[in-house]
């Protein structure tokens, strides 16, 4: 069996330790590494050989790390280049950027994570939108999007519920995409030919969801100029998805409960029953079974309806798909938007995987929307994320306000000791402004990550496994 040839790979930096740092660290992940102290011997070697990936320092004399990557995009369109800089600042990278580097990462960086943007980028070469068409497998199942253990059970659900014709509960917070489950059902359903009909059960004001439920006859009500077929009849031999279906009224849980039991329905002003054939879904995000203890939603209809249960996790519970989320949501709105915005950067995205999400997938997706609106460069930085500040204030609140003594004690004060839980808390305010991104969070204190890291072990702020 053929050996595979290893990854070329060009450092360019004028500062020999960091060359060698380098070196030593992808020669020990197995890649094939030349290096260069300056940009003149960079481009000497980019245009005696091809390279897979050049890291190059910005800050170098008399050719810098910009040139090095514009003459490299023209010399090696296909080589993906990354850049690196003890001056970090948001003007270099959008810079960067803009002339088609692929990534931009501040000195010091953490080690694991420069490996992994590396992998990422050459596992990825030459095929960066591969992962935005939508097929058939565990990353894309129809609208859905995910290749997390638990969205992979989720779609292990549907393809057993789909088969049959019972009733499903689809139940999640907001945001987390349930009307696209009761899609991908009915699309997988014997049903897949006729009709899916969706009602906002909470959409619709409370004296309008019957007539839009079950239709009317002329003269029913005033207005009722001629007959008017439901949306129940509408859905006949297809699937009645019922969204927010907590937020039926008593009397139209009754009416439901008819429909469901006996698979007929009467017009408002009519008299003769209507047979109808649907298989109905329904989704919430209230918790049904504590409405039926409170005696707020029928137990009867509750059970009749719950047949199949199918409960989608929030975001946070499956971390794993933000990156493939983003980049899918990326892709649609650069498209809309005519922007040319091919990534996000490792840091935005870092900032992403460590958010909650309360908004869910819909938030993620607003979040990327605004990011591509008001970007400027070809990548998303993190200063284009705008998260929930509702969320940032709880945030905030969890960590005390960090305090000055207003008068020192004549006994018993200890300097050190206070001294200490104010830089205590300074890193924990620090970590929670970062979303836990310890890089970023060294940076915003100025200190190196180094001195980071030793002061989040000595207040044990983190462990030494935590910050391998």
């Amino acid at each position: 069996m053929p050996q595979e040839i290893p990854h070329k790979i060009l450092v360019v930096d004028d500062e020999r330790s960091m060359r060698e740092l380098l070196e030593i660290l992808l020669l020990k992940h197995g890649y094939d590494v030349q290096c260069a102290e300056s940009g003149s011997e960079a481009l000497n070697k980019i245009q005696a050989e091809s390279f897979d990936l050049v890291i190059t320092d910005i800050r170098m004399q008399p050719v810098n790390g910009l040139e090095v990557l514009k003459q490299c995009k023209a010399i090696s369109p296909r080589t993906i280049v990354m850049m690196i800089s003890a001056y970090a600042s948001t003007e270099l990278a959008v810079e960067a950027m803009n002339e088609g580097a692929y990534d931009y990462f501040p000195k010091p960086f953490n080690n694991e994570e420069i490996l992994s943007v590396i992998s990422n980028a050459l596992s990825n070469r030459g095929d960066d939108h591969a992962m935005n068409k939508e097929g058939e497998g565990p990353l894309y199942f129809g609208c859905l999007i995910g290749d997390s253990p638990p969205m992979r059970k989720i779609y292990e659900s549907i393809q057993r519920v789909a088969k049959t014709a019972s009733n499903v509960v689809v139940t999640g917070e907001s945001g987390t995409g349930k009307e696209l489950v009761a899609k991908a059902i009915h699309r997988r359903s014997a049903r897949r030919d006729l009709p899916l009909v969706t009602v906002n059960c909470g959409g619709v004001p409370e004296n309008l969801v019957e007539s839009e439920l079950f239709g009317y006859k002329k003269g029913a009500f005033t207005g009722a100029t001629a007959n008017k077929k439901g949306l129940v009849e509408a859905a006949q031999g297809g699937t009645l998805f019922l969204d927010e279906i907590g937020e039926l009224s008593p009397l139209l849980q009754v009416k439901l409960l008819r429909l469901v039991q006996e698979k007929t329905i009467k017009m408002i002003g009519g008299t003769e029953d209507i047979s109808v054939d649907v298989r109905i879904i329904s989704a919430t995000n209230r918790d049904l079974e504590q409405m039926v203890i409170d005696k707020t939603f029928r137990e009867d209809l509750y059970y009749r309806l719950n047949v199949l249960p199918i409960r989608i996790p929030p975001l946070r519970e499956r971390r794993q798909d933000i990156p493939l989320l983003a980049q899918h949501f990326l892709s649609k709105f650069t498209k809309d938007f005519g922007k040319d915005i091919h990534k996000i950067s490792t840091y935005a995205l870092d900032i992403l995987c460590n958010y909650e999400f309360p908004g869910n997938v819909r938030e993620l997706e607003h979040i990327i929307e605004r990011g591509v609106a008001m970007e400027s460069s070809r990548i998303i930085l993190p200063d284009s994320l705008t998260l929930s500040m509702h969320r940032r204030k709880e945030q905030e609140q969890e960590q005390a306000p960090i305090s000055i003594v207003s008068e020192i004690p004549f006994e018993r004060f200890d300097l050190d000791q206070h001294m200490a839980e104010i830089e205590k808390r300074l890193l924990q305010q620090a970590l929670h402004q970062t979303g836990g991104t310890k890089l970023k969070a060294a940076q915003l204190l100025g200190i190196s990550f180094r001195s980071f890291r030793y002061r989040l072990l000595k207040y044990g702020l983190a462990t030494e496994e935590e910050l391998q």
